[in-house]
């Protein structure tokens, strides 16, 4: 008697099958609309409340090229790569640890033609589906109030994607290595501090040397600093590597993702 194989299709080409997973969390989410939508709301209440509240104080702050710039034009960018962050990492941490640990939906997918490549993928790119549509719903107000000056702000929207990508799949890298709901003040303690502190709401001159050094080198930062060059148009050659950045991690992430999902599935 010879025993079943692992997979029951020939493997594919890495996750050519994870549309599959994204069209079943679209179905799902189909009902628990407002879950999905929820989190648009916690960075366009920043920036109305800081934005314009603390804005009209502040005044003018340095932009990328050290041109002034209204404070609201410089947060709002900022606050759109939180966004973009917050909907891919929500996503690709809490209801992939459930869907891991508890509903066992992993096990039922392997049961089925998809394979380790296929989940990776797919759950990365409904993480980052996620993450895009809060990035492009904050995009559309932004424009709106008038603080995007730059027709560059339309590549904010795959810029963003870009910025869901590289944290959805460190995200849920990291949740593979999750063991109780407690651990998950481990993924607040890294998101709160880089949304404080990417130069979020302050110019990066505004840091002591040594602190800048580790802000400039943060992931959040990296999206901040290129949609911050879009919106304003003071766009430089320094784009192309804040954008090589989060790919590099997104694909790393996605690697690792695999991996650990083969050890965790496949045991």
């Amino acid at each position: 008697m010879t025993s079943l194989p692992t997979r029951i299709a020939p493997p594919l080409a890495f996750g050519l099958r994870g549309d599959r997973l994204i069209e079943r969390n679209v179905m799902v989410y189909r009902r628990t609309w407002l879950m999905l939508v929820s989190g648009f709301f916690e960075p366009l209440f920043y920036l109305l409340s800081i934005g314009f509240g603390l804005g009209a104080l502040i005044g003018s702050v340095p932009g990328p090229d050290g041109t002034p710039i209204p404070y609201g034009v410089f947060v709002a960018p900022a606050l759109l790569a939180t966004s973009a962050m917050n909907g891919a990492v929500y996503e690709s941490t809490f209801n992939v640890y459930f869907k891991l640990r508890y509903a066992k939906t992993y096990d039922a997918i392997l049961s089925t033609p998809m394979g380790i490549e296929d989940v990776a993928t797919g759950e990365v790119g409904w993480s980052l589906i996620r993450g895009g549509l809060y990035a492009t719903g904050f995009l559309v107000v932004v424009v709106l109030l008038g603080l995007a000056p730059s027709p560059l702000v339309v590549l904010c929207v795959p810029a963003s994607l870009l910025i869901g990508f590289a944290f959805a799949a460190v995200g849920m890298a990291a949740t593979t290595w999750i063991r109780t709901w407690q651990d998950f003040d481990f993924i607040i303690v890294i998101t709160l501090p880089l949304f404080l502190f990417s130069a979020t709401f302050y110019p990066i001159t505004a840091y002591p040397p040594v602190l800048r050094a580790i802000v400039e080198v943060s992931p959040l930062y990296q999206g901040v600093a290129m949609l911050r060059q879009l919106s304003t148009g003071a766009v430089d050659a320094t784009i192309l590597v804040h954008a090589a950045y989060l790919l590099v991690m997104g694909l790393a992430g996605l690697v690792v993702v695999g991996r650990r999902l083969d050890r965790l599935l496949l045991k």
